[in-house]
């Protein structure tokens, strides 16, 4: 129930784009011009970095292998392998001269990438090498770019080819769980055996679905301190605000053992920088949990109620 959901073009957007997809539109150019083109000798793309940028079509784009050009050099720092940057993504059908996909449309929002992280090819060679402020053009055939079958998701046949621009917009910043009182979070309702049982929301106000990331440290444990990429061992119970049972728990079963890179992002960040030992109070809200995707027992939207005892790290 912990793990973490990929976000749409983290790993493989032929699979993982089409959840995020809203009504294309916005059809940019003519399909079906007379005339083929190698590559960005097909289009014209114009605009600043960080708004939705404007590509005019010339003619059909013929593309093979996966070629990276960089159309603005930012000034910013040199990405280099680990490092997470955050990106607008566009897509466009290089056969039918239109627009795919765009992060910039409505209901879209940035990605967030880590260089060298299993990311598609088309991806990786759009930010190897790349400075902050960039954006990179990435050309191919559709086959080259999704595999044999092309992005039907995204209305890519296997025969097209592919324009994919990526802003690099800027560094990726973890964020920072904001420490407060007891009072602020639910309280833990213990059983006969002194282990939580559930979660008490009495009194506690409806979260907002933009809320913060909140963290109250029940009892601080004495052991080495943990990392965003630990290996823990812990405990622990989650619940949805008002629901009249866990989603989750494992005190009445065995404690689980994972990476904090495999969970949900407020469990990273919420966790990091605790001591082994330390029994701690989050409030996760959507952006860092499950999103607007639902879960067993978890609508979509929810913000996500845990009560958390790390027993060992490594």
């Amino acid at each position: 129930m912990l793990r973490r959901l990929r976000r749409p073009a983290l790993v493989l957007v032929p699979v993982l784009l089409a959840a995020s997809l809203t009504a294309c539109g916005d059809d940019e150019g003519d399909a079906g011009a007379s005339g083929d083109y190698e590559r960005l000798d097909a289009v014209e793309v114009t605009g600043d970095i960080g708004e939705q940028p404007k590509v005019e079509w010339k003619g059909v784009m013929e593309a093979g292998d996966i070629e990276a050009e960089t159309l603005v050099e930012g000034d910013g720092a040199e990405l280099e392998d680990g490092d997470r940057v955050v990106t607008h993504i566009w897509i466009g059908n290089g056969y039918t001269e239109t627009k795919a996909y765009s992060t910039y449309d409505k209901g879209g929002e940035p990605q967030t990438l880590t260089v060298g992280e299993d990311l598609a090819p088309i991806f990786a060679d759009a930010l190897e090498g790349q400075t902050l402020g960039s954006r990179v053009a990435v050309t191919a055939s559709a086959e080259e770019a999704f595999g044999e079958v092309g992005n039907p998701q995204l209305n890519i046949a296997n025969q097209d080819s592919v324009l994919v621009l990526v802003d690099l917009v800027e560094e990726f910043v973890p964020p920072a769980p904001k420490d407060v009182p007891a009072a602020q979070l639910p309280g833990i309702v213990f059983g006969p055996k002194g282990d939580p049982v559930r979660l008490r929301f009495q009194g506690l106000p409806k979260p907002d679905a933009d809320g913060e990331l909140l963290r109250h440290v029940v009892r601080e444990g004495k052991g080495e301190e943990i990392t965003a990429s630990s290996t823990i061992k812990a405990d622990y119970l989650g619940m949805v605000y008002a629901a009249g049972k866990p989603f989750d728990e494992s005190y009445s079963k065995q404690p689980a053992e994972f990476s904090l890179q495999g969970v949900v992002e407020g469990w990273t960040y919420g966790l990091s920088g605790l001591k082994v030992g330390s029994r701690v109070l989050l409030s996760i809200p959507p952006d860092l949990g499950y999103g607007d995707q639902s879960q067993p027992s978890i609508p979509a939207g929810s913000t996500l109620y845990f009560v958390v005892d790390i027993i060992s790290a490594q």
